[in-house]
């Protein structure tokens, strides 16, 4: 994985530069990317205020995780589909000596007892309780309080240093700078719902919207371009396979509590277009305290979770499906959370999860989960679907490239993570986009990319539509419905090698009409998404009642769902997962299996957005899938 350094977008990347201090080496490690929408600082962190430091220690090798993973993605290496082990990739990864001992001297030359350094038995952090006083000497930070008209209270610094000989040696180092912009309310996981819930601060965002009409059920393929259904989705990609290897199969959805499906719901979609499936659940993996939650129902509770089980079960039928629930009542959870709960190793790596980014446990809050966090609870998931995302801009470039390396090391052990691409268009959270400070802004102009779609270590789904008149046996169109595609140009990530020849076609041959001021022109940085599938118009049961539902969190599934089954087809040929798709998918070979897609565009920040046009385009990707044609390539590797 490359990082890329951008002059333009200076203020989103950390910034190293020597600091006017006592100790003259010292050098800017990480500032915040984003200052906090409606937080207050309010005053000083006592300084007798224990904090609980976490240094992420830099990990060996991980220059080698593009070259790793294509060795058993792209489908003209030798090695294709022989993924490694838990153990190659730990022993791989493990921090060096030289790194270890290198900032346990700096803490110790500093003044923190070396008995009071606990090194965790992956080597992946150092950790130690240190007070306000102690750390703020250590990084030559300040912590303040910050508070929020809710109530809610945090701590942080601006920006934190470290000596110029440690920096190579320490990716992150936690709490500092990785403030928590979503708010501890209710609703924090509502971004793409109904629209009239007002501007949402929440850094994670994920649900899919509504146009707020009922549906009375007609199912026919005749009105596909206004009620998509299963039926639809098989017509217009060639979905004709029923699965075999169900026992030895797995497909995962992931879920951040407070979202949770009603079974009532499921067995109503069911009733209507499954009935065999009357009565299904998904199989529960609570993680920190996840759980379906029953009290608090409608549209932006149970609308994400709904649409992707009822899609996802119907589509692979009879495959058990595996509800990834993250995050109790009181606090929630974030991406890394479930990273945690497929790979017992990144509750350690590079310095664990981000107390002010990710839900933290034992949570001591009353109604808390008040158990250890839940570490390597289950094998990772042949195949993940995630319909969430957040700006990239509100993450520092550390805790990005810290996130998309597990994802690299997930697509290495055989595991597709797939992520929608947003409902914004070029624009980010809440239809904002960047001003010339990097900041979220009403008047900024620059346009703002997703994460964690944008780390070349994932698939990225846009979303399409049956145009309005057309039906399953016309081409789609770039979905304009009530949302616009999430689709652009990485800020943070460099191009990688399997998109390289696709995304330079079309800047070469189909060049934007906007400038540098706009988005990363500069052609090296990634681009997303990759694929795309019919978004608009959905025919969903959410809290007793049919609705129409838009967004790309319902591409996400339904792509996710075409995986397993190919995954299942595999299998029963007695092959293995197919793993990180995008190498194969960009290839030559595959070049058949997708509908172009070449009309529509993602509007935003004031502008047309990007246009889809012939080939790869950052609104629609390589376009939809053919599953007959991708399946059958996908069979014939090893």
């Amino acid at each position: 994985m490359r990082l890329l350094s951008l002059t333009w977008a200076a203020s989103l990347a950390a910034a190293a530069v020597a600091l006017p201090s006592r100790r003259a080496d010292l050098v800017v490690h990480e500032k915040r990317a984003m200052e906090p929408v409606e937080w207050v600082q309010s005053q000083r962190l006592a300084a007798d205020a224990v904090l609980p430091m976490r240094f992420g220690l830099t990990q060996n090798n991980l220059h080698r995780i593009e070259e790793m993973l294509m060795s058993v993605a792209h489908p003209s290496s030798p090695s294709y589909g022989q993924h490694f082990s838990p153990e190659d990739i730990v022993d791989t990864f493990a921090p060096s000596h030289e790194t270890v001992s290198a900032v346990t001297d700096w803490l110790v030359e500093s003044g923190i007892a070396k008995e009071r350094l606990r090194l965790s038995a992956s080597k992946g952090w150092l950790e130690v309780n240190a007070t306000a006083a102690e750390v703020e000497d250590l990084l030559a930070a300040e912590y303040h309080v910050y508070t929020h008209p809710s109530g809610a209270r945090q701590i942080g610094c601006h920006s934190y240093t470290v000596p110029e000989h440690v920096r190579e040696h320490v990716d992150i180092i936690q709490p500092t700078v990785h403030f928590m912009h979503r708010l501890p309310r209710k609703d924090q996981l509502q971004k793409r719902s109904l629209g009239e819930s007002g501007k949402l601060e929440s850094a994670i965002h994920g649900g899919p919207k509504t146009n707020g009409q009922k549906v009375t059920i007609t199912p026919s393929l005749e009105h596909c371009d206004e009620m998509i259904t299963l039926d639809c989705l098989r017509a217009l990609y060639s979905i004709d396979y029923t699965p075999q290897s169900t026992d030895k199969n797995t497909f995962g959805i992931l879920e951040l509590t407070p979202q949770a499906f009603l079974q009532s719901d499921l067995d109503m979609f069911f009733a209507n277009f499954s009935p065999s499936q009357v009565g299904q659940a998904p199989v529960l993996v609570s993680i920190d305290g996840g759980v379906v939650q029953t009290d608090r129902q409608g549209f932006n509770l149970n609308g994400e979770s709904d649409l992707d089980l009822e899609y996802a079960f119907g589509i692979t039928n009879p495959q058990p499906i595996l509800l990834l629930q993250a995050g109790d009542l009181v606090e929630g959870a974030s991406f890394n959370n479930w990273l945690d709960a497929v790979d017992a190793s990144f509750c350690t790596f590079e310095g664990g999860d981000d107390p002010t980014q990710d839900g933290i446990y034992p949570d001591p809050v009353p109604g808390g989960f008040n158990q250890p966090e839940s570490c390597g609870i289950v094998k990772p998931p042949f195949v993940v679907s995630a319909s969430y995302g957040q700006d990239e801009g509100s993450v520092t470039p550390a805790y990005a490239a810290r996130q998309c390396a597990e994802y690299g090391k997930l697509g290495m052990l055989g595991t597709t993570v797939l992520y929608s691409t947003g409902d914004n268009g070029v624009a980010g959270n809440g239809g904002l986009c960047l001003g010339d400070d990097g900041q979220p802004s009403e008047e900024g102009e620059r346009f703002s990319p997703d994460f964690p779609v944008t780390c070349p270590f994932v698939t990225g789904v846009g979303a399409t539509q049956v145009n309005p008149g057309s039906t399953v046996n016309d081409p789609e169109g770039a979905c304009e419905q009530v949302i616009f595609s999430g689709g652009g140009f990485s800020n943070f990530f460099a191009l990688p090698d399997y998109q390289a020849d696709a995304v330079t076609g079309f800047l070469t041959n189909h060049p934007p009409p906007f400038t540098s001021a706009q988005f990363n022109n500069s052609g090296n940085v990634r681009a997303f998404p990759d694929i795309s599938a019919n978004g608009a118009n959905y025919v969903v049961a959410v809290a007793g009642e049919f609705v129409s539902v838009f967004g790309t969190s319902c591409s996400a599934p339904v792509v996710g769902s075409m995986i397993t089954l190919i995954n299942d087809a595999r299998i029963t040929a007695g092959k293995g997962p197919v793993g990180f798709i995008n190498p194969a998918l960009y290839s030559d070979t595959f070049a058949d299996s997708f509908h172009d897609i070449t009309t529509g565009g993602n509007q935003g920040c004031d502008t047309p957005g990007f246009t889809a046009t012939e080939g790869w385009d950052p609104v629609t990707g390589l376009g939809t899938p053919n599953f007959t044609v991708l399946m059958s390539h996908f069979l014939a590797l090893p």
